[in-house]
């Protein structure tokens, strides 16, 4: 932050090397809105409807972008988004909707995709990374699951928790002005609980405060529902959506599928990139589980698992399958990797987009 209300510049950023639309879906989160109510009861496959009509509708708007490559890019929640958007927009393809979109791959972060391997992921990941004895396993869940680094954000009011050894309590701790990271952050996937059928809870709904653990929104609050920035990346009305807010009870969400792995097969196999990539100390999505299920697709593997560098130094690792999919780390990073580190994100990023290796 430069000041109350301004954002320091950043040297490194996604909309260097490509356009980028934000879209915030399902209708009822963020900005979104939809004119009929009944829109904000909705699941996985509607979601993936309603966005593609949306594309299709952008693109009708603005042709001259059409034959620019399009790939979807996410993470988190978008691990469930992400390929059912993909798969609606190949299947539209098929049936000759128009107009046709240069859909060319797909890129996700540390994304939900399936209840077995994102709740087998971790406790492997917990041990592997000497967080827990199987003596203080039981009290794993109070730790900022989304970056294992740092301590889990608590309001001014907030008591510390002394029933947490004491090596845990002093995660993140620093003597820089700032030590906790200050998010701004979308919604995470509520409490590590792994994806499966049946309705989604939001937070409002998980909390008694009311707020998403481990993550301070003030700064998103403050800037996103400032006159001027609204004016700026042009929201509606107030009268229409009042603000911006970091979770919200508007919309009734429900799963209709436990695995995205059926859809990233479908896609990788019609000759779809996909690129899935995890922040190593993420442990609300680890990259355990990730790495699994990338494997179990019974892939031959292309390009052996090695590091890979920016700057001459490691930056994470990677392991290319056939199929145009690659599995890839980024050392340090949490469960929103641009956020932690920017100039490798920068790098893969673009990488992947022009078609070439990490």
């Amino acid at each position: 932050m430069v000041g109350q209300g301004a954002l320091a510049s950043m040297a490194l950023y996604m909309s260097m090397v490509s356009n980028i639309i934000y879209l915030d879906s399902p209708a009822g989160v963020g900005f979104s809105y939809s004119k009929n109510e009944s829109d904000y009861s909705t699941g996985t496959f509607k979601t993936a409807i309603d966005s593609h009509i949306f594309l299709l509708e952008w693109f009708k708007l603005y042709p001259e972008f059409l034959p620019n490559p399009l790939f979807l890019a996410g993470e988190s929640f978008a691990g469930v988004y992400i390929p059912t958007l993909a798969q609606q927009i190949v299947q539209g393809f098929k049936v000759g909707v128009m107009p046709k979109l240069n859909f060319k791959g797909y890129l996700i972060g540390n994304g939900v995709t399936d209840s077995t391997f994102d709740g087998n992921g971790i406790v492997p990941f917990a041990h592997g990374m000497g967080l827990i004895s199987d003596q203080i396993f039981e009290v794993t869940s109070r730790l900022n699951t989304y970056n294992i680094l740092e301590p889990c954000y608590h309001g001014p009011n907030t008591t510390s928790d002394n029933s947490l050894p004491l090596s845990f309590r002093k995660l993140g701790e620093t003597d820089k002005p700032m030590p906790v990271r200050k998010r701004m952050f979308g919604r995470g996937w509520p409490l590590v609980q792994p994806l499966q059928s049946g309705n989604v809870p939001t937070w409002p709904q998980l909390s008694s405060h009311g707020h998403v653990g481990c993550v301070n929104d003030e700064v998103a609050t403050e800037w996103l529902n400032n006159e001027d920035v609204r004016k700026a990346i042009h929201t509606v009305e107030k009268s229409v959506v009042s603000q911006w807010e970091i979770c919200t009870n508007n919309i009734d969400y429900k799963h209709d599928e436990d695995s995205m792995i059926p859809f990233h097969k479908n896609l990788t196999s019609e000759g779809y990139r996909a690129l899935i990539f995890s922040g190593d100390h993420d442990f609300c999505v680890p990259y355990t589980g990730s790495q699994a299920w990338t494997y179990s697709l019974g892939y031959k593997i292309i390009d052996e698992w090695r590091p890979w560098l920016v700057d001459d130094q490691i930056a994470g690792f990677t392991q290319g399958y056939e199929n145009n999919l690659t599995f890839l780390t980024i050392k340090g990073a949490g469960h929103t990797v641009p956020e932690y580190k920017p100039k490798e994100s920068l790098y893969f990023y673009k990488q992947f987009l022009d078609g070439l290796p990490v």
